[in-house]
């Protein structure tokens, strides 16, 4: 049996744009001091009169961004996701949320698998804080194939786009040659009728490893990838509740305003259903090993057993 291979989303980000970069001559590329770790540092050498360097000031850069949207160049702002979400959360607000500006925020670095860099740069509430824009769109990638897709999907749609990378190597499960991506639609990667796991981010695979975990022992479990989390697709989530009655959400990101939260306000205004939100809890993250953290956390296909064994009862 042939070798997964694995792709940070982080490394997409930077071969996305570079691909870009050679079709589309008004994307730019700023960064904040972090070209290596966000791989932007593959666009800068491909295209260094497009890339800017602004050093460690992503409020500044941010509105950098803003300023060169109105001239009809297309910014990716890039930056870890502590630092593009949450430091320069009033310049993304005021200066791009606001106008409704055409920028792109390439957030790498998210969540608790950031592992050794501890929990002042595990950014678990960036989803929350992105959703709470007005027409801020939110996407967060499963794999390469769909991470790289996500990047042109934001580069065409016209208005401000949070995405959200991560910095651990994950499975590619999704084929490229007949993957499409589109803002807005979530996909049904595993079929099943006693209870659904919506998931997004690397927890998609964590999922689909449950949902064969649980199959095995007689329980046929639905896998949804909500890749994008604004505009959420109501249609597959609705669908899925109608159709399971049970549904657990799984994110790597704190329970409270990411996936779960979304799909909980869609189902309890239009179809009550149980649900069991499966992330980080009320907490902060912890300095470790990304693959240990995860599982510390409950952020794994072995909790996500549990749980929606104790959903069916």
């Amino acid at each position: 049996m042939s070798e997964i291979k694995k792709i940070a989303t982080r490394d997409s980000y930077g071969n996305a744009l570079k691909a870009l970069g050679e079709k589309y001559d008004n994307l730019v590329v700023l960064d904040a001091d972090l070209a290596g770790a966000t791989k932007t540092g593959i666009f800068q050498k491909a295209f260094p009169e497009r890339h800017f360097d602004c050093g460690i000031a992503e409020a500044n850069m941010t509105s950098v961004a803003a300023g060169l949207s109105t001239t009809g160049l297309v910014p990716f702002v890039s930056s870890f996701a502590m630092f593009a979400a949450g430091r320069a959360f009033e310049q993304v607000r005021n200066s791009i949320g606001y106008p409704h500006l055409n920028v792109k925020i390439g957030a790498t670095h998210a969540g608790i698998s950031v592992g050794e860099d501890g929990a002042s740069h595990q950014c678990n509430e960036d989803i929350a804080l992105m959703r709470a824009i007005p027409g801020m769109v939110v996407i967060n990638p499963a794999d390469d194939v769909e991470a790289r897709a996500a990047v042109e999907a934001a580069y065409k749609y016209q208005g401000p786009v949070y995405l959200r990378f991560g910095r651990l190597a994950v499975p590619v499960f999704h084929d490229e040659a007949t993957y499409q991506f589109e803002i807005g639609k979530a996909e049904e990667v595993c079929p099943g009728d006693d209870v659904t796991i919506i998931a997004t981010g690397l927890m998609v695979k964590e999922a689909m490893d449950a949902s064969r975990i649980l199959k095995e022992e007689g329980i046929s479990c639905r896998v949804i990838n909500m890749a994008t989390i604004k505009p959420l697709d109501e249609e597959i989530v609705l669908k899925a509740a109608r159709e399971t009655g049970r549904i657990v959400t799984a994110e790597e990101h704190s329970i409270i305003g990411g996936l779960g939260e979304a799909v909980c306000s869609l189902l309890s205004e239009k179809l009550p259903t149980p649900v069991r939100r499966v992330g980080v809890m009320d907490t902060f993250g912890e300095s470790g090993p990304a693959l240990d953290l995860l599982k510390l956390y409950g952020l794994s296909s072995e909790n996500l057993c549990k749980v929606c064994k104790e959903m069916i009862g």
